[in-house]
């Protein structure tokens, strides 16, 4: 066997470009729901492409340069450069190549611009929804005649030669048996470990008592495997949060409301911040609030804005979205302070028609906000951890003095990204370009690595 893929998220990708390369490639994968059960599903199909052809059409002035200059804004400089510098420029090509090769329709998205993004370079798929995105990436997997899908069974060892390359993946079956598949590489997409209480408690401990809302196996199986193979790790501290899930329904209300002019008030009806700055740092924001949650107060535009968006539209099918014809209604609908909230509603569409500046810092307004007003109120969660193995420029796992760790490969959360330190240097699209960029180069490099006949 040529290479051994743990986890069907990313890694599906990964798979299909080694079995493209000629290489034949077994899928691991512990959950049989993970069409559903995985981050990628749960994700908004969100994949930056710094210089993408769509870009070009649309006129869009982009470049991997520019792209690694927000990461550094973002991130104030605390990413990994090296990292950070790879992902950039292969983010064009990847996202080109999801098109041609495995045809996932993917376009780009223009309506709107994600907090952190200097330009519009986020691309996506109808329906803006994960689940689409590995329904048709299994679909291919699974007609691929060089791959084959081992679902359910868990990766739970790597065995390695006298000189310290991979030789086998150690497999375990729901019935507990072992199977040892001999195997040149492994690439460990098996994500983080935002499903280990202790570990987030330990790592993360500001979003430790937030929901979790990402898959359940999600353990720090590559933190334990990669560890136990003297590999070096960084980033322990970092992840995505999410300050946007609707309490009550456990979807995601998204935070293009945010970007369309909403805004969002904690239990007292005032807003605590800039909302604008992103919606993973606002969830350790909105968990440091009076009982830890708060309202996001729009319109009936954004909501039609929103609507694109399956998640959105999930929420609205929930039945916890509440309208009102105006202040006091929604006050009453809510049960947020009436005086507050007027007030609070008053300002903020004062601000956002340019009559005074907000005392938050906000500075992006698409248009005031108008009657009659809709309100959901949402939760802080942890999406996904964001820290992992460190992996060098071919997405090969190093040791502690940098050197490769022959045939071990990490993508995605199972690696560390490029998010830098904390909540706050989470770009939309950290968390699926190095699943799906680390998984594409670690297809690479296997290929170019197979002996020669």
């Amino acid at each position: 066997m040529d290479l051994v893929v743990a986890g069907a998220g990313g890694g599906l990708a990964g798979a299909l470009r080694a079995a493209e390369l000629g290489l034949t490639v077994v899928v691991v994968e512990s959950s049989e729901h993970f069409r559903r059960g995985n981050n990628t599903s749960m994700s908004t199909a969100m994949f930056p492409g710094a210089g993408s052809r769509w870009q070009a059409e649309q006129g869009v002035d982009d470049s991997p340069d520019r792209f690694v200059a927000d990461i550094e804004a973002k991130t104030k400089g605390r990413a990994d450069a090296r990292l950070a510098r790879t992902l950039a420029e292969v983010s064009a090509p990847l996202v080109e190549w999801l098109a041609d090769s495995v045809e996932l329709p993917l376009d780009l998205v223009t309506d709107f611009n994600y907090p952190g993004h200097s330009v519009t370079r986020c691309h996506s798929v109808p329906g803006r929804h994960g689940s689409s995105v590995i329904d048709h990436l299994a679909r291919r997997a699974r007609a691929h005649p060089n791959i084959d899908l081992l679902v359910p069974a868990k990766l739970v060892d790597v065995t390695t030669g006298g000189d310290g390359a991979v030789r086998a993946a150690v497999v375990r079956y729901p019935d507990g048996t072992e199977e040892e598949i001999p195997t040149r590489a492994v690439l460990l997409a098996t994500n983080g470990f935002g499903a280990d209480r202790d570990l987030v408690r330990r790592h993360l401990p500001e979003i430790a008592d937030a929901l979790y809302q990402g898959s359940d196996q999600s353990l720090g199986d590559a933190l334990r495997i990669g560890g136990g193979l003297g590999a070096a790790t960084g980033y322990l501290d970092a992840y995505q949060g999410h300050g946007a899930v609707a309490a009550g329904a456990g979807t995601l209300v998204g935070w293009a409301t945010i970007i369309h002019g909403a805004i969002m008030v904690d239990r007292e009806g005032r807003r605590f911040g800039n909302e604008t700055r992103g919606y993973s740092e606002y969830a350790a924001e909105l968990a440091a609030r009076p009982g830890a949650t708060g309202w996001i107060v729009l319109d009936e535009t954004i909501f039609h804005q929103c609507e694109p968006f399956k998640d959105f539209r999930d929420t609205v099918e929930s039945g916890v979205l509440v309208w009102a014809d105006d202040a006091d209604g929604l006050a009453e609908a809510t049960g947020l302070p009436a005086g507050a909230l007027a007030a609070e509603l008053e300002t903020a569409a004062a601000v956002a028609r340019g009559e005074r500046a907000d005392e938050h810092g906000r500075a992006n307004w698409e248009r005031p906000l108008a009657a009659p007003y809709a309100a959901v109120r949402v939760v802080p969660a942890l999406f996904h951890t964001q820290g992992g193995l460190i992996v060098n420029e071919d997405a090969a796992v190093v040791d502690h003095d940098g050197r490769p760790i022959p045939g071990l490969y990490a993508a995605g959360g199972a690696a560390a990204g490029i998010s830098g330190h904390g909540a706050d240097g989470y770009l939309p699209g950290n968390g699926l370009l190095p699943a799906f960029g680390l998984a594409y180069l670690a297809a690479g490099d296997v290929a170019r690595r197979r002996p020669t006949p």
